[in-house]
């Protein structure tokens, strides 16, 4: 955790130096609007530490309202992402049962119900 915290705080400190008129950012898939920028790093981090909450058998720790808030970002890159370099796996079926926090993963690949077998 203190190496993710590192890079957290890093990246925060980065964002903050930007001009109050920054409209586009420099990003490993070339300029992206401030706000699009902002929420893939935050659904990166976010998804990531549900992969290791469940793996590791915790709690989701993926609340609806962040769901909500980068799955617009999502929307956006993802596609490209799976189709250009393999990263996501295919999106899973979305039920309408689903949460936003179980759409998100779910749309990325990832099975939002599964956990770990007992053994």
């Amino acid at each position: 955790m203190a190496e993710l915290d590192k890079v957290l705080v890093a990246v925060a400190d980065a964002y903050a130096r930007l001009p109050g008129d920054t409209e586009r950012v420099p990003t490993p898939l070339g300029p992206l609007p401030l706000a699009v920028a902002a929420a893939a790093a935050a659904m990166d981090a976010a998804v990531h530490a549900w992969d290791i909450a469940v793996a590791t058998g915790q709690n989701r720790p993926l609340p609806d309202g962040l769901a909500e808030e980068v799955r617009p970002a999502a929307d956006r890159l993802v596609n490209h992402l799976r189709d250009a370099y393999q990263v996501f796996a295919p999106a899973e079926e979305i039920r309408e049962d689903h949460t936003a926090a179980e759409a998100l993963p779910a749309f990325l690949g990832r099975d939002p119900r599964w956990a770990p077998s007992a053994g």
